[in-house]
């Protein structure tokens, strides 16, 4: 009778994403995740080519999910652009509430991704996710110019770096290992404190 390949695949994605959080990437034994998951090491290339295959398994969907909440954001801020309250603008999207909310329903993969992913391509998450930041932000100050709102002009290195550490402020709720009710106190911190710096650099 054929064994259960799929009772064997949930045993592999357990004893990895547990292996991963101990040891990070890097360090990672696929002996340990095999012996965990009660098989054999060549048991685990019937379901995964690579470690990085088993560990991307595990943090992409999560991915997907945080991409899919900041597409939302976006639309947002694009469909309030024509019936926008200058005095108020912004302050209903609650941008870092919403991902931190979604980053603290799947800690333990944004663990991996922050705190476990030396060795992968996940390891310039936080500098992909700023880049996008990046360029969505200034085709909204263009939208904005379109619609005769002066927004001035900032310098393209220095909004990079703000822009970078802003994103990364986020995630070093994760790298503190910060309780998710804790986290949640500091989103509100940082958009208090984001608010008006944004608004002041752009003059807006």
């Amino acid at each position: 009778m054929p064994k259960d390949k799929t009772q064997s695949h949930i045993r592999i994605i357990e004893a990895a994403k547990m292996e991963f959080l101990e040891y990070g990437f890097a360090d990672a034994s696929l002996r340990r995740i095999a012996s965990k998951a009660g098989i054999q090491v060549s048991g685990l290339y019937k379901h995964f080519s690579s470690k990085e295959e088993m560990f991307a398994s595990l943090v992409d969907p999560v991915i997907e999910g945080l991409m899919e909440c900041f597409r939302g954001i976006e639309g947002n801020y694009f469909d309030e652009l024509d019936n926008m309250d200058r005095d108020h603008m912004w302050e209903n999207q609650r941008e870092t509430v919403k991902a931190m909310k979604y980053i603290y329903e799947h800690i333990d993969e944004f663990t991996l991704i922050i705190c476990k992913s030396r060795g992968t391509r996940y390891e310039s998450f936080t500098h992909e996710i700023a880049l996008q930041e990046e360029a969505t932000t200034l085709r909204y100050m263009n939208e904005l110019r379109k619609r005769n709102i002066p927004v001035r002009d900032v310098d393209k290195e220095e909004f990079h770096l703000l822009v970078t550490a802003s994103v990364d402020a986020i995630f070093q709720a994760v790298v503190h290992g910060f309780s998710k009710k804790r986290a949640m106190h500091y989103a509100e911190t940082l958009e208090k404190f984001y608010l008006p710096a944004w608004k002041a650099l752009f003059k807006i």
